[in-house]
């Protein structure tokens, strides 16, 4: 979670109250058959949008903008209160002149950012194994050529491009909205001279073609983030995948919403049951699973194959003709899905130094460590309860 969001938890109030306002706005318009739809999805009609990502760098100009809404707030008060009453019509007036003369306004080049028709659409290819499988696919058949195995910019056909391209594993993939870097695949994207620096794929992609490209593209930017960093800048959910439990009405990763999960790779004879988790094993590659699950196992993955690439896919170790296949690990994500911890030894000894997705320590935890016997996998649960994950993503908070 970004600084300034902790300390200034009214920022939170602001950004969602920006994104919201504006999808309601164009839910209500589309309703009303004032604006049509865009690749299935209602299209935003302006060339502009309020940018919630850009106030949260320029916490002075997020300041003028909730000062002015208060403001125009109270002119409107000055008003109603001048019609009702005829004697306060100078007094109310001339008040509403100057707060709006005193009001420090933000900068409209701050405030508005250029949009797209699909700025603000939603993936409607859920982010699971399959999807990024998929993705991949595609990412190999168009873009690998430019953007490369890694997503860093340097493929064999980079240095002919008009602009280079860029490096996923830096923040654009993780700031930008979903709708915007939809319409940058599907539609391409032009210099400030209208010249095209990357061509559209609209021709070649449907639109659920289109969210699994991207997913993959989010899923390769993590891998290569933890690859170089050791971390996550920003969180990653868990992906969805089908699942064989031992409640029978738990068949995927979505059904255990709610639970804290601790996903074991590999080898699963030394782990041990524990009911603070529910333990998910998706066994080495190359052997096959027992149609009894082992006792400390809850659910057994059924898409093994997807998995694995996947997985190995998020944490930087895809199987390629220089790195090995996925090997022994454990993961831990917390109750909303968000994968936080990794164990790369695939043992039960759990600490913090495994944290791959850090938030901002909790006022709570300080110097309770000491005074409470736990294990390390109970503090890791623990701290993950007590530092949620937030993030901003194309001016909305997750």
């Amino acid at each position: 979670m970004p600084d300034r969001v902790v300390q200034a938890p009214w920022l939170q109030h602001l950004l969602e109250a920006i994104y919201r306002g504006q999808w309601q706005l164009l839910q209500w318009l589309h309703r009303l058959g004032l604006v049509g739809t865009h690749d299935g999805q209602a299209a935003w009609p302006w060339g502009r949008r309020l940018s919630g990502e850009n106030l949260l760098i320029d916490l002075g100009q997020a300041r003028a903008l909730l000062i002015s809404l208060g403001a125009l707030l109270f002119v409107v008060l000055l008003l109603l209160a001048a019609w009702r009453w005829r004697r306060l019509r100078w007094p109310a007036g001339i008040s509403a002149l100057l707060a709006l003369w005193a009001t420090p306004w933000p900068a409209a080049h701050v405030l508005l950012v250029p949009a797209q028709a699909s700025s603000f659409h939603q993936p409607t290819v859920p982010w699971s194994d399959q999807a990024i499988q998929a993705g991949a696919q595609y990412y190999a058949q168009h873009c690998v050529q430019c953007h490369g195995v890694r997503g860093d910019g340097h493929g064999p056909l980079a240095a002919q491009q008009r602009v280079w391209p860029p490096n996923f594993a830096g923040p654009l993939l993780w700031q930008r909205g979903d709708g915007d870097l939809f319409a940058h695949v599907r539609h391409g994207m032009h210099d400030r001279q209208g010249q095209p620096t990357m061509p559209g794929f609209a021709q070649q992609l449907s639109v659920p073609e289109t969210w699994q490209l991207l997913h993959y593209l989010r899923a390769l930017a993590a891998g290569q983030v933890l690859r170089a960093t050791g971390e996550w800048a920003q969180a990653v959910a868990l992906p969805d995948m089908q699942l064989r439990c031992s409640a029978s009405n738990k068949t995927s990763v979505r059904d255990w919403q709610g639970q804290h999960l601790r996903w074991v790779v590999g080898a699963v004879q030394e782990v041990l049951p524990d009911p603070r988790v529910v333990t998910i094993w998706l066994p080495a590659d190359g052997h096959n699973a027992p149609q009894q699950l082992p006792p400390a196992v809850d659910c057994l993955v059924t898409s093994q194959q997807s998995a694995r690439q996947v997985l190995g896919i998020l944490l930087g170790q895809e199987r390629t003709s220089d790195a090995p296949a996925l090997g022994n690990v454990q993961l831990l994500a917390d109750r909303h899905g968000w994968l936080r911890a990794r164990n790369g030894a695939g043992s039960s000894a759990w600490s913090e130094d495994d944290l791959i997705c850090r938030t901002q320590p909790s006022a709570a935890l300080e110097g309770a460590s000491a005074a409470l016997a736990e294990d390390g996998l109970g503090r890791l649960l623990r701290l993950m309860d007590a530092t949620p994950v937030r993030f901003v993503k194309g001016g909305r908070l997750h």
